[in-house]
């Protein structure tokens, strides 16, 4: 059976991988040099992707009566292929990061690949679901910072792991639909992260002159929350007016998207406003592509 480049890119949400980079530059921030951030980077997409491939793989009997025109159910994909592939992205996520960054790296490497899998292979449905999918991202902000970077990386992986909790909770409901409450948490976590990097990007904005290395950063800081909030949060509370199925799909990808300034706000208030704005870029080229794959 020969499969389309185009289905496989479906099948593994190819562009929803930009949302991944931003995980690694906010634990990094000017850690690492430039080779082994890119390095790290490409490994958690191979980790994002095999993700997806596995989702597809242990979902496919539920697409096949929620979401038949996905890969799998509609005949396009082999369920052992998926699964293949899912194995094989692993495997080499794992090698890129050793190789590149050493064996120390695979501490957290190992529990990042263990957590997607186990994410998708048992715990997607129950209870945990949401947190062990904030715990993917917040591990993967970890695997950006080395094993040595734990301390300062802390805190841009609780905001990512918050945010990602509660992406999870609207996706959950994305079929059926869902009461308002649950865009209602999603919202007040996103509020919550909003209130507690403003703080930090106003005061940088006002320390020194207009070349201040301190202004860079609270700028920065400043436009990325401004486009995260205009991208996920606008999006949430529409959702919270109308929890209807298509709503809180659209909330759901925003939340992906969003993803992209959140660490581009985390990065720039890690020391690091160039890479900052470097991953800032990702964003309109995510959303151009988000209209034509969905992340979902």
């Amino acid at each position: 059976m020969t499969v389309r480049i185009r289905t496989l890119v479906e099948l593994v949400r190819a562009p929803a991988a930009l949302s991944v980079p931003g995980d690694v530059a906010a634990g990094s921030a000017a850690r690492h040099p430039s080779r082994q951030t890119t390095m790290l980077m490409l490994s958690s997409c191979l980790l994002y992707w095999a993700g997806m491939a596995l989702n597809d793989y242990a979902d496919r009997e539920v697409d096949a009566a929620e979401r038949p025109a996905r890969p799998i159910p509609s005949g396009r994909v082999p369920p052992g292929l998926a699964l293949g592939l899912a194995i094989s992205f692993t495997g080499l996520a794992t090698t890129i990061a050793a190789l590149s960054c050493g064996r120390r790296t695979l501490r957290v490497t190992v529990p990042l690949a263990g957590t997607v899998w186990g994410y998708n292979m048992g715990l997607k449905r129950t209870p945990a679901g949401p947190a062990t999918m904030a715990a993917a991202r917040a591990l993967d902000v970890l695997h950006g910072a080395g094993p040595g970077g734990f301390r300062d990386a802390a805190p841009a992986a609780a905001a990512i792991g918050a945010h990602t909790y509660g992406v999870s909770t609207v996706g959950r409901a994305e079929v059926s639909g869902a009461s308002r409450r649950v865009p209602r948490a999603a919202l007040t976590m996103t509020t919550t992260i909003v209130s507690a990097l403003l703080p930090r990007a106003i005061r940088m904005t006002a320390v020194g002159g207009p070349e201040s290395r301190h202004r860079l950063v609270g700028a920065t800081m400043s436009a990325a929350l401004a486009v995260y909030v205009g991208t996920t949060g606008t999006a949430q509370l529409k959702a919270l007016r109308d929890p209807s199925p298509a709503r809180l799909r659209q909330a759901t990808s925003a939340g992906i998207l969003g993803m992209i300034p959140l660490q581009a706000a985390l990065t720039a208030g890690g020391g690091a406003p160039r890479r900052a704005a470097t991953v800032l870029t990702l964003f309109p080229i995510a959303r151009r592509l988000f209209g034509r794959v969905s992340p979902t």
